[in-house]
C-alpha cells in the first residue's frame, strides 16, 4: 500500500475492505453473477475450497477499477486479498490451486471450509 491511501478515498476504502474481510475478491461482476471469464474462474476456485469471501465489483465505479490496479501496482482484475494480503489474479489463483497452494494458503490463514465435493 502506499502512502496515496491516506489521501485517496479509493485508496482508503480498498484498504479498509481488505483490513475488514479475511477473503476479499476485487472482481467484475458480482460472485453470483460474474461478468468475466477470469473473475468467473475466481469465483470458482475460492467456492471449491471453501472460502467465505467478499467480491467487490470494480465495474461500478471508474475510479475503483483504476485505483485497484494502482493500489497493488497489479494490472488486471480480479485482485485476490487473504487477511489483508494481496496473492493475485486469476492466473495465480489457477495455479495456486492447481499446485494445492491455494488450499494450503487458506488453511494456514484459517478461512477455508475445507474442499468442496466435486
Amino acid at each position: 500500500m502506499t502512502d496515496q491511501a491516506v489521501d485517496d478515498p479509493i485508496h482508503a476504502f480498498i484498504a479498509d475492505t481488505v483490513k475488514q474481510h479475511d477473503v476479499v475478491l476485487f472482481m467484475k461482476g458480482t460472485p453470483d453473477a460474474p461478468r468475466c471469464g477470469f473473475s468467473s474462474l475466481a469465483v470458482q476456485i475460492l467456492d471449491h475450497v471453501g472460502a467465505n469471501f467478499v467480491g467487490v465489483d470494480v465495474l461500478q465505479d471508474e475510479r475503483l477499477r483504476e485505483g485497484i490496479k494502482a493500489y497493488t501496482d497489479w494490472p488486471t482484475i480480479p485482485q485476490l486479498y487473504v487477511k489483508g494480503e494481496f496473492v493475485g489474479g486469476s492466473d495465480i489463483v489457477r495455479e495456486m490451486f492447481n499446485a494445492g497452494e491455494l488450499q494450503t494458503l487458506m488453511g494456514e490463514k484459517g478461512v477455508a471450509l475445507g474442499e468442496a465435493e466435486v
